[in-house]
């Protein structure tokens, strides 16, 4: 996935715009060997329509990679996924099988390539636009996920795994990965607690450079990410403004002066190789004065953990959260 592609998400309210944006492997079975039984199953998707199919799909095209790491852990692999390839490079927690298809872009996947696959069922986010959205259901039922609502992050991704759980006949599934998410947050909110961190300060961005120039984007209040640290009793340093949907906010090195506190850590994703905190602004001085960079507490997240995901990589958040503030 490639460093432009990757910032177009900061454009979240633009049509067709890249959106996204556990500790244990899951091993899916192949969809087409995956048991759903029953007869027809009615969800109502994101958009509050209710859409029925005549059984619980089995062959799923996901063109978000939140919601794909959602139907492997689910134990459903698609057979199509748009840009398996960066899928692979920014999400660890969910693998696919090689032999998945490559229906596209997230901007732009083909519909005819969706289409030669005759799947059951396309999965795919609110902000795709209903055009795309108008032409796969002249052949494929569609069910659409909200992908994320800075209200309840994590509300809205329980809900999202459960109406994908439901449309493809893996509810049990969904509950116990929900129970292990659950568990995992208890776990580590105690950890953080009981090593005299609880109300500690972090803070999460990701950035990218033109020419000379570094933009940051910040994960505020309502981001998945930040609500995963709120939830282990943890304090987001950012409080700037940010989008209702994501809860995403710009910046610049200047902007990030706001977070005074030396006791705050950043942390932040750079799974393509493209680091701009450690080589873009390495030299620069403002970034080097700032008190939680003078004190070391910058940490780049271990490869292929997403920061838009399902339960599964929101428990890799946790862990890394954890760790950090429990050493």
């Amino acid at each position: 996935m490639t460093r432009t592609r990757f910032t177009a998400l900061v454009a979240v309210a633009a049509a067709l715009s890249l959106s996204a944006c556990g500790t244990t492997e899951n091993t899916a079975t192949p969809a087409a060997a995956a048991s759903a039984a029953g007869g027809p199953v009615t969800v109502t998707d994101g958009r509050g329509k209710d859409v029925t199919l005549k059984a619980p799909a089995t062959k799923v095209v996901g063109l978000e990679w939140g919601e794909v790491e959602m139907l492997v852990s689910l134990g459903v692999m698609p057979v199509g996924v748009a840009d398996p390839k960066g899928y692979g490079t920014w999400v660890s927690a969910a693998k696919l099988d090689p032999g998945v298809k490559d229906v596209g872009t997230r901007g732009e996947p083909s519909v005819d390539s969706i289409v030669a696959l005759q799947p059951d069922l396309v999965v795919m986010e609110d902000d795709r636009g209903a055009n795309l959205v108008s032409q796969l259901e002249k052949y494929v039922p569609v069910v659409v996920a909200k992908g994320s609502d800075a209200t309840d992050n994590i509300g809205r991704m329980r809900a999202d795994l459960n109406m994908i759980a439901k449309a493809v006949g893996r509810t049990t599934e969904a509950e116990k990965l929900l129970a292990d998410f659950d568990a995992a947050l208890a776990d580590g909110r105690k950890k953080i607690a009981d090593a005299g961190a609880a109300g500690r300060p972090f803070a999460v961005a990701d950035g990218w450079k033109e020419g000379s120039t570094v933009s940051i984007r910040m994960f505020g209040q309502g981001a998945l990410v930040s609500q995963l640290g709120i939830q282990l009793g943890l304090t987001n340093a950012w409080t700037g403004k940010t989008d209702e949907m994501w809860g995403l906010g710009q910046t610049d090195v200047e902007g990030m002066t706001v977070l005074k506190d030396p006791k705050t850590h950043l942390f932040y994703s750079a799974s393509d190789g493209v680091d701009v905190f450690a080589d873009g602004l390495a030299a620069n001085a403002i970034w080097t004065s700032l008190p939680f960079v003078r004190q070391g507490n910058v940490h780049k997240m271990p490869s292929g953990i997403w920061t838009f995901g399902g339960p599964l990589s929101g428990r890799q958040w946790i862990d890394q959260l954890v760790t950090t503030y429990t050493v």
